[in-house]
């Protein structure tokens, strides 16, 4: 697809408002969310929620920013947008629950330099994830955060009231359908912000049917600033060991973020643009450690964007940054955005990580696709989905390796690496899937060629005729 804004290409300021208003609608409730299920699972009151929320969003603006535009080495300078990462809501909780919530913060702080140091050694990891690698782990991140869409879509999450209701669905569809006939139909700016404008109609509409509760506006302050360890903080191995296992699974994540976002736009991420991606991610993480709420990674979601919209200027993402910062300091405008149903933005989500699924594919079909390469795929892919369908493979895991293994991604990609690295390339096998793909190559040529053909005979008749 080609793009309407590339890498480096700044809009106007109009557009660029519009356009960074979608990715923010898109990182919205998860940004929120992860600090939300923290703090309501260890007991917090809703005053210091409240904080969490207004941390995350924040610093979500300010790491944005950081890795849109870059700051010396810091930053991987595309359109990357960053918030809470749910890799750490399992073990967050844990130390909570049985330390305190100072103790989260101390040990998110430590393990951030997991990230910071293993970012140096970004450009030999690089190297494991060659296309092969690479397509599987792009398609495992659609696949994976694909029943976040289908559950917003529907309502909510399973067990919820209303959760699979005709008007959730509806809605969620139409939402869809108009996204998608707005992407394909639609010239210029229209085209560019086809899912903003899909929520816009769906919000409209749901407003219109009375699906909107403005009670998080309502409740909200009109201004907030943040504290330098608002919650105190607390050093415990247990809580620093689980931690840093989390951030070993976030840098697999994040790489596989970046390695969809670089086919997205167009780019050719090379290790230290990596090293630079990775360690912004380790830095907000220790900045969100201090301002007091949960580490984060990239957005899958957001990648989505990029995709379906082409729209992969940073500085128009940089922009959202900017967006949410001032939600993080009014939490008022972070309020109205969470009063967007979640069948709406479930229309937008399913549109969205579809087209990072599609991204993978596009990936591995460079390939010759050998034997080797399909094992590597089949067995990677199928890896990652097993442990996303069913976690409850994982129950008997010893703590920490459920950690690492409960993530799809992490899983999939894990098999996918030691298989790349285990099954010897065969150059006789090498040979004959890129003699079959020629074949098949030419077969279509002169195909499309006859086709050509015939159809030019038929339009000389038609003048013969006409004469």
């Amino acid at each position: 697809m080609k793009l309407t804004y590339e890498v480096e290409d700044k809009p106007p300021f109009g557009t660029s408002l519009l356009l960074a208003f979608q990715h923010m609608l898109a990182a919205m409730g998860a940004i929120i969310a992860v600090p939300l299920v923290v703090g309501s699972a260890i007991g917090l009151p809703t005053n210091e929620m409240i904080v969490l929320v207004n941390a995350a969003l924040l610093v979500s603006g300010v790491v944005t920013i950081i890795q849109c535009k870059g700051v010396g080495v810091i930053g991987i300078r595309l359109p990357v947008v960053m918030g809470t990462s749910f890799t750490f809501v399992a073990i967050s909780i844990s130390i909570g629950i049985e330390s305190g919530v100072a103790a989260i913060f101390g040990a998110a702080l430590v393990g951030s330099l997991v990230m910071i140091i293993g970012s140096k050694f970004m450009p030999q990891i690089r190297k494991l994830f060659p296309p092969v690698v690479s397509g599987t782990v792009v398609v495992l991140i659609g696949l994976t955060i694909l029943p976040v869409g289908i559950d917003w879509i529907a309502g909510g999450f399973v067990g919820q009231e209303g959760y699979g209701r005709l008007e959730n669905l509806a809605l969620g569809t139409f939402v869809l359908l108009l996204i998608i006939a707005i992407s394909n139909f639609g010239k210029g700016i229209f085209g560019a912000a086809s899912i903003v404008i899909g929520i816009a109609v769906g919000y409209l509409i749901a407003l219109a049917l009375g699906m909107v509760d403005f009670t998080p506006v309502k409740e909200a302050t009109v201004f907030a600033t943040p504290d330098l360890l608002p919650f105190g903080i607390e050093f415990t191995v247990a809580g620093i060991i689980g931690m840093s296992i989390a951030y070993l699974v976030t840098i697999m994540e994040s790489t596989g973020d970046f390695l969809a976002l670089s086919d997205a736009t167009k780019t050719k991420l090379t290790g230290k643009k990596l090293s630079s991606g990775i360690l912004c991610d380790g830095v907000g993480s220790a900045l969100a450690s201090i301002v007091g709420t949960t580490p984060f990674s990239s957005f899958s979601q957001n990648v989505g964007i990029v995709s379906i919209t082409g729209v992969a200027s940073r500085h128009v993402v940089a922009f959202t940054g900017v967006i949410m910062v001032c939600a993080g300091l009014i939490p008022k405008i972070g309020g109205l955005v969470v009063t967007i149903p979640s069948s709406v933005l479930g229309g937008a989500g399913i549109v969205m990580f579809s087209m990072i699924i599609s991204s993978g594919i596009n990936i591995l079909s460079r390939l010759n696709f050998t034997k080797r390469d399909m094992l590597i795929v089949a067995l990677g892919v199928a890896a990652g989905m097993t442990v996303t369908i069913r976690p409850e493979t994982l129950t008997y895991f010893p703590d920490s390796l459920r950690v690492i293994l409960g993530s799809g991604i992490t899983t999939g990609s894990l098999v996918a690496l030691g298989l790349n690295l285990i099954l010897k390339v065969d150059v006789t096998d090498e040979i004959e899937s890129a003699e079959e793909k020629k074949v098949l190559f030419d077969e279509s040529f002169k195909q499309t060629k006859n086709m050509a053909e015939l159809e030019s005979e038929k339009a000389k008749t038609v003048g013969l005729e006409l004469d």
